[in-house]
């Protein structure tokens, strides 16, 4: 069954089940799960990421997880070769490997023939770039963007503050496009490989959302953003992610705890969608319903 694949993926928007399906495709497979998922690299960031535990993992093995300080910066291209390197290292043991998560351009550079340019990050260029954001607002950095590179403009959602900097960052300081940067990508499948997306009716998936916000506060996300933030780090890649700066927000006296876990909850829906937009435009996916028994025919 698993012969005829090298690499298996399992996709969906957030709070849509990925986790549990990985670990029994896992155990069916006989493979080892590797984190997909953009902001699951950081250490810190467990509550709010939906990180799964070492109870949850029920001994099957997880990579690339934890392996980044909330202060460091983390790309695509990083990612790429690490994940590769993971893939070799399972298959070597004779196991599966499974890549599991919600970052979409993650996933589909490794599995294809994508080429990234050496980003080289000019420290203080970012802080002051971090610093006019603050000023004058993301729609406002957006425009300022759209401006240099309307071609690159389009594919970034004004939210989508740090894609947006570093495209600037392109732009300004080394006089290249990031469409040129990011878009080396071939169509070429670099691995006999599957992609499994978890589809369920939208409605249900928003109210899946709304009541994982919840839990997640019940179980410390407060607790867990306050110690972020107490310990002074600020704009990050990893305190930029969706949980952590809306509470970071509702810490520096903007906005009550309530419009913060709305903000959440609104935030995570908006997510959701825009994953299922780059999913189903960008990618090869064959889609599921959330049900193991039907998944396993596949094979």
């Amino acid at each position: 069954m698993s012969k005829d694949y090298d690499v298996v993926a399992i996709i969906g928007p957030t709070a849509s089940g990925k986790t549990a399906l990985s670990i029994q495709l896992a155990k069916w497979l006989d493979g080892e799960v590797i984190n997909g998922d953009s902001m699951q690299v950081y250490l810190g960031l467990d509550i709010g990421t939906a990180k799964i535990t070492q109870q949850e993992m029920q001994g099957v093995p997880h990579h690339l997880l934890d392996i980044k300080e909330p202060t460091d910066n983390f790309s695509v291209a990083e990612y790429q070769q690490l994940v590769r390197a993971k893939i070799e290292e399972i298959q070597a043991r004779g196991k599966m490997p499974i890549i599991i998560g919600g970052t979409g351009l993650y996933v589909q550079s490794v599995l294809y023939d994508f080429q990234f340019t050496k980003e080289d990050v000019n420290e203080e260029a970012r802080k002051a770039y971090y610093a006019e954001l603050e000023k004058i607002g993301p729609e406002a950095m957006h425009a300022r963007l759209a401006a240099l590179d309307p071609k690159t403009a389009k594919t970034i959602h004004p939210n989508n503050t740090r894609r947006v900097i570093r495209a600037l960052e392109m732009v300004e300081l080394s006089d290249t496009s990031k469409a040129n940067e990011e878009h080396q990508r071939g169509d070429i499948p670099l691995y006999q490989h599957l992609i499994l997306g978890l589809d369920m009716d939208r409605e249900k998936l928003y109210e899946r959302i709304n009541m994982r916000v919840d839990v997640m506060m019940e179980k410390g996300l407060l607790a867990e953003a306050r110690a972020l933030y107490d310990a002074g780090i600020r704009d990050t890649q990893a305190v930029k992610a969706i949980g952590y700066k809306e509470l970071f927000a509702h810490f520096d006296g903007l906005c009550t705890l309530e419009e913060a876990i709305e903000q959440i909850q609104q935030n995570s829906r908006r997510y959701a969608k825009r994953q299922l937009t780059y999913f189903r435009n960008k990618m090869d996916v064959q889609w599921v319903s959330n049900d193991f028994e039907k998944i396993k025919k596949i094979f």
